[in-house]
């Protein structure tokens, strides 16, 4: 009889760059670290002392919703 694993595990999501959100939303980079600095985008910090930002698809889809430019 087989047991499942005490914990649910899910396939990690691709996080987006900050480049790769410019390009599909045919912005600058700067445009996008603006809408993360002012919380317009949800963005978390990884890498070694937190200095690369990534976006969560989902939180991408939830700025493009709310921002028609």
């Amino acid at each position: 009889m087989k047991t499942k694993p005490p914990f649910k595990t899910e396939t990690p999501r691709a996080l987006l760059t900050v480049k790769q959100v410019a390009e599909l939303d045919n912005c600058s980079e700067k445009t996008v670290r603006r809408a993360i600095a002012a919380g317009l985008l949800e963005a978390v910090r990884v890498g070694p002392g937190g200095r690369l930002l990534r976006i969560d698809p989902a939180a991408h889809a939830a700025y493009r919703a709310v921002s028609r430019w």
